[in-house]
């Protein structure tokens, strides 16, 4: 009875761990495939409007801001003056929650702010050249572990990496 108890002992902490891995990476599937969806409805109403639509990180759900990570939430907006700032005037097409659990959603220098999508479904920054980035979406934690990279090339055609980063702070 004591060596099966030894056992258990031994085997328990690691099938916890092991299960704790998977949750995290079925939550990180699961928001990233939600965000790509997001990306392709922005994309996908460029395209339909014949106009410019953003996408830009929003803490309040009204406005774009420079400040924090994607994390806090996200417009999608017509951006009838080209500015990637929303106008009170300018229609609002989709709010994104704030994200929880832990999560950091952060952006390379050229989608660190906003994502804008021309009529023809490419991406272009406010000054017109083309805009293309990496969104990670990550776990926070000192360690290294599992993330998701979402990649946005110059044509506008995101897609999902599977990664392992250092660390997610």
């Amino acid at each position: 009875m004591l060596v099966v108890m030894a056992v258990m002992a031994i085997l328990v902490p690691i099938g916890i761990s092991g299960l704790g891995q998977a949750a995290t990476s079925m939550r990180l599937t699961s928001t990233s495939n939600a965000l790509l969806s997001q990306l392709h409805l922005a994309r996908s109403e460029a395209i339909k409007r014949n106009s410019r639509v953003v996408m830009c990180k929003s803490d309040d759900g009204l406005r774009c801001t420079a400040t924090g990570g994607w994390e806090q939430g996200w417009i999608i907006f017509h951006d009838v003056n080209s500015n990637a700032l929303r106008e009170e005037a300018e229609l609002m097409i989709q709010r994104g929650a704030p994200l929880g659990g832990n999560l950091k959603f952060t952006g390379n220098i050229n989608v660190a702010r906003y994502l804008a999508f021309a009529p023809n479904g490419a991406t272009r920054l406010v000054g017109g050249g083309f805009q293309a980035g990496t969104l990670t979406l990550c776990q926070q934690s000192l360690e290294a572990n599992e993330a998701r990279e979402i990649v946005l090339n110059a044509v506008g055609r995101p897609r999902i990496r599977r990664v392992t980063i250092d660390s997610c702070s």
